[in-house]
């Protein structure tokens, strides 16, 4: 009981218990599942700041740091475009969405009238400029990691042109960075109270019977996201020498706060000290982790063209192979475009099917009573996935530490001393 893995899973076994035995109740728990994910959110942007910036005014050769940026952007956009024709594949070889024959005209498009509005706004020039902060410290505010990274990045080199007299900050970030470090592993000893509550609210509010009725479309999903995971992450994960199973089972305090919290960014502080501890070296962890969480999302990549297909099937919506094509070149940028923005899986396939019309965006209101089931596996998909890649260009930019990470791998994870603290 002293491990935060044992006691996450099993605030996640009674919020299940308690959302489906007193469903009332367990949707009043909502709070205490929002409010861990809060506390971690608050603690997100100075950690990237700290990290980021303390790793680029360290680093003495600023090329390398260019490198490794456009290495990694290299590998989120080839691994993310193979996620998004897995799902595509296996839409079309299971037909989740065959028989259920639902007429569009009979649908009722006010409940997904918000998504579509801020999917509206998911266009490249307003996508590019909203990278940009208003302010310096907006940045700080704005709930958008790509707005910090910006920031961070800026400030980073500006303190490495410094030289020497740019010492004395980067010592000060470094030490405030510990400061946040040390508050995250504070915070998250609550992580079983917020899992208990976010699963609680999940299943008290839309049943156990909604896993039944679209069964079809979960399962698909599930087990596409898990033969990604196995098949693909696991080849990738061998290439570099390592095993995937054995990188799962070192995260797995995380990926269960991930789990209960429904959002991958709850562990994303964690993550980052355990990868530097497996060998990454700060500088590829700081800008590989932030950027992936809005360029790496394998899971959400799957879930879209997956998605669409099924409610294709299900208004029995046909679609030719220029369809299908156009889907997928535009799933490419909407599955960049909503990074930071609650609920971004839902409000990027909305912004996926208002560019393709044979499907009927009002078709979506079959999937939002189900969607924060798919939510969670979404999450777990984007984490591994980050990790994953953060080692791959790690190991491909030849900085890798091959030893330590074999090492801690075959080692294990140290519950008790989770989250991870920040090396040194």
């Amino acid at each position: 009981m002293k491990s935060l893995y044992v006691q996450v899973l099993l605030g996640i076994v009674l919020g299940v218990l308690v959302g489906a035995l007193w469903p009332e109740f367990g949707r009043s728990l909502q709070p205490l599942g929002d409010g861990f994910v809060k506390l971690i959110k608050m603690l997100i942007p100075p950690i990237i700041f700290c990290t980021v910036t303390g790793a680029i005014a360290k680093a003495s050769d600023l090329k390398h740091l260019g490198r490794v940026g456009g290495k990694a952007l290299l590998y989120f956009e080839a691994v993310s475009t193979l996620a998004l024709i897995i799902g595509l594949i296996v839409g079309e070889v299971l037909k989740p969405g065959l028989g259920f024959n639902v007429d569009p005209r009979t649908l009722d498009a006010k409940a997904v009238a918000d998504y579509v509005a801020k999917a509206k706004g998911l266009g490249v020039a307003d996508y590019l400029l909203n990278i940009i902060p208003t302010t310096f410290f907006s940045a700080f505010t704005s709930g958008d990691i790509l707005q910090v990274l910006l920031v961070s990045v800026l400030a980073g080199f500006a303190m490495a042109g410094l030289g020497a007299a740019g010492a004395p900050v980067t010592a000060a970030v470094e030490k405030a960075g510990e400061v946040f470090f040390a508050i995250i592993r504070i915070v998250v000893r609550a992580a079983p109270v917020g899992a208990f509550g976010a699963m609680a609210f999940t299943i008290g509010k839309y049943g156990l019977a909604a896993l039944v009725k679209l069964g079809a479309l979960i399962g698909s999903f599930y087990l596409t996201a898990g033969l990604f995971v196995v098949v693909v992450l696991g080849l990738i994960s061998l290439a570099v020498g390592f095993s995937i199973f054995r990188l799962i089972a070192y995260l797995r305090d995380e990926l269960l706060i991930v789990l209960g919290a429904s959002s991958s960014e709850a562990a994303l502080p964690s993550l980052m000290a355990k990868l530097q501890r497996l060998g990454a070296p700060a500088q590829v962890t700081g800008l590989v982790v932030p950027t992936g969480y809005s360029f790496n999302l394998d899971g959400t990549n799957i879930y879209m063209t997956l998605a669409s297909l099924f409610l294709a099937q299900a208004t029995n919506t046909h679609l030719t192979w220029t369809d299908e094509l156009t889907l997928l070149a535009v799933a490419m940028l909407t599955s960049k475009g909503a990074s930071g923005v609650t609920g971004s899986g839902f409000i990027t396939l909305a912004a996926t099917l208002a560019v393709v019309p044979s499907v009927p965006v009002a078709a979506m209101v079959l999937v939002i009573g189900v969607d924060k089931f798919m939510s969670e596996c979404r999450a777990l998909t984007n984490f591994i996935g980050n990790a994953v890649a953060t080692l791959v260009v790690a190991r491909w930019e030849g900085v890798l530490d091959r030893e330590t990470l074999l090492r801690e791998l075959k080692a294990g994870p140290r519950s008790r001393e989770a989250p991870a603290t920040a090396p040194a």
